[in-house]
């Protein structure tokens, strides 16, 4: 049986979201039902919702950050109970049985992972649709585990942007020793900073703002270097081991090359698109270093990152918002006018109007 929700959704790329009900899928035996309590604000679902990428499928029920507690399970559910704070990420199923899948990447899931928010159901074809909501029903498989320490609110960030930076973090097995740098202070690049610190490493913060110092610092920068400084630039030639760039728009990214090790790596993970000035591939063949990308994280990655903040005390800093106020923080993320990362608290949900439109969602 369905079950009728309010949200905020997009009805199209220049409209405003606004109020709407649709109705959830029925919960199937190894669902979870899951009440909404915080859902962070993306960069992606922006460019979602303006339909940047090209994909956008109208009704869009943004967000992928989400903080909850279990209103009811499944039959076969085995994993959680009603009460329990969860969180849910980018993903909400994959195929499970692919290459990437049986590694724990389902994130690069060979059939296509099946997204939160503006993909399609691959049991039913339903459009799923995010957090910016009052429920929604995931599978347990794709549900994880909060750490009760940590404050709900300011954990809801990093189901995504805890996990973009966390997983190069790990995967280039960033510890004591490891010198790693984050382009951009952001929503990612504050994640970035903290979780390498975190990890034992000696952190550098690249940006373009000399202003930025005495936060960088805050959240775990020992160094700070402005990249349009060529002097500051020169002085870190070939130093890095790991490089992260949170830049999420086009840039020259040759200027960060040099600052590699050898045998380093420099991983984007802000920016999904093609570079309008060319690769200068010198100092990669003479220094075989390489340039990579990252997307979010698979489940046990996303929920070891979890466990590890939760141990070090680690969440986001953020801004948190009513639903009503959407449209203006999403024109504040345009400027990067937030430190740095908004989170809705959904019960503002409950002092909206009536609510308008229909739809059946995952």
């Amino acid at each position: 049986m369905t079950t009728p929700v309010r949200s905020y959704a997009a009805h199209s790329p220049t409209g405003r979201l606004g109020l709407f009900q649709f109705d959830r899928r029925s919960p199937r035996p190894d669902d979870v039902v899951i009440e909404v309590l915080y859902c962070g604000v993306c960069h992606s679902d922006l460019h979602t919702v303006r339909n940047d990428w090209g994909n956008a499928q109208y009704p869009i029920v943004p967000g992928h950050e989400i903080i909850g507690r279990v209103v009811a399970v499944g039959a076969e559910v085995s994993r959680f109970q009603p009460g329990e704070r969860v969180g849910v990420g980018c993903m909400v199923a994959s195929c499970r049985h692919c290459g990437s899948c049986g590694k724990g990447w389902e994130q690069y899931c060979e059939s296509g992972a099946t997204y939160t928010y503006n993909s399609k159901d691959p049991i039913d074809g339903s459009a799923t649709q995010g957090g910016y909501s009052e429920q929604i029903v995931v599978a347990q498989d794709f549900v994880l585990k909060v750490p009760e320490a940590l404050d709900p609110a300011a954990t809801a960030p990093l189901l995504c942007a805890g996990i973009t930076t966390w997983s190069p973090l790990r995967h280039w097995q960033v510890g004591p020793g490891s010198r790693v740098a984050i382009v951009g202070l952001g929503g990612l690049g504050h994640m970035g900073l903290k979780l390498a610190k975190a990890m034992g490493a000696e952190v550098t913060l690249f940006s373009r703002s000399p202003g930025k110092e005495a936060d960088a610092r805050r959240l775990g920068a020992d160094r700070i270097v402005i990249s349009t400084d060529e002097g500051q630039m020169a002085s870190v030639t070939g130093r890095f081991d790991l490089v992260i760039d949170t830049v999420p728009c086009d840039h020259d990214v040759n200027p960060y090359l040099p600052t590699l090790a050898s045998n380093g790596t420099l991983v984007m993970v802000g920016y999904l698109g093609p570079l309008t000035v060319p690769l200068n591939t010198v100092p990669m063949v003479r220094g075989r270093k390489a340039l990579a990308g990252s997307l979010i994280g698979g489940i046990a990655e996303t929920q070891a990152m979890l466990d590890f903040c939760g141990q070090h005390g680690i969440t986001s800093d953020i801004e948190l918002i009513r639903i009503q106020d959407i449209n203006e923080a999403y024109e504040r993320l345009i400027k990067a006018d937030v430190k740095y990362r908004f989170v809705i608290d959904m019960a503002s949900l409950q002092d909206g109007a009536p609510a308008m439109g229909s739809g059946v969602a995952a």
